[in-house]
């Protein structure tokens, strides 16, 4: 056993000494130590945003489209950080990116306040994988990551937080359209639409055109 633990040391040490010798341009070809940080990190950082994105986010809001954008933003930001750290910019580094997103969200189509929020998780959760320094164990890293994880999913299962959808339309019978109505129109709504209308709102009344403007609001499941 000794013997092994002999060889196997100095295997490490002509390694090591190997990879300080092999350079390109004057600068490493490989950082054994730093690689192996570099996928450690990088495998446990995509786990968690699979499971957020995947387990958390499409299954419960029903939602796809920005399933793509979650997985990509989280892994780029990532790995920007983590090349990135050694230039002693981290925190300015990080909430520059917050500010760069949210930049970018008003110059786009809105977007829905819970993407929103996962898209603030994504990024938060990358920018702590990558920039956690050596003074943070990987127990801390995980465990931190674990109370990101149980959070959510008291927050999507245990409070039963329903998103909720909406569409307008352009209304016609104009004679619904009063607060002694109320009932007969949301049930004539009910019965066009077949969807379990929550609330209504009028945006808009044109008795020039005797048409209205009307907001429905139901949940995302199609359930009340």
């Amino acid at each position: 056993m000794i013997t092994f633990i002999t060889v196997l040391f100095s295997l490490l040490l002509k390694t090591f000494a190997w990879e300080d010798q092999l350079r390109f341009l004057d600068i490493k070809v490989i950082n054994l130590s730093d690689f192996t940080e570099l996928i450690v990190r990088f495998g446990l950082n995509l786990l968690l945003i699979f499971i957020i994105v995947h387990f958390m986010y499409a299954r419960n809001s029903k939602r796809k489209d920005f399933y793509f954008s979650y997985l990509s933003i989280g892994v780029i930001v990532f790995l920007m950080c983590f090349l990135l750290s050694s230039v002693k910019l981290e925190l300015g580094f990080a909430m520059g990116l917050f500010a760069i997103f949210g930049i970018i969200r008003y110059r786009t189509d809105a977007i829905p306040i819970k993407e929103m929020t996962y898209l603030f998780i994504v990024i938060g959760v990358s920018v702590i994988n990558a920039l956690a320094n050596k003074k943070v164990s990987y127990t801390e890293l995980m465990v931190t990551n674990g109370i990101i994880l149980v959070g959510l999913w008291f927050l999507e299962k245990r409070l039963s937080l329903k998103q909720e959808n909406n569409i307008t339309l352009i209304y016609e019978k104009i004679e619904n359209i009063h607060t002694m109505k109320k009932a007969d129109l949301l049930d004539d709504l009910k019965i066009r639409t077949g969807i379990a209308i929550k609330r209504y709102e009028i945006k808009k009344i044109d008795f020039l055109r005797d048409i209205a403007e009307i907001t429905l609001y139901f949940n995302a499941n199609g359930n009340n």
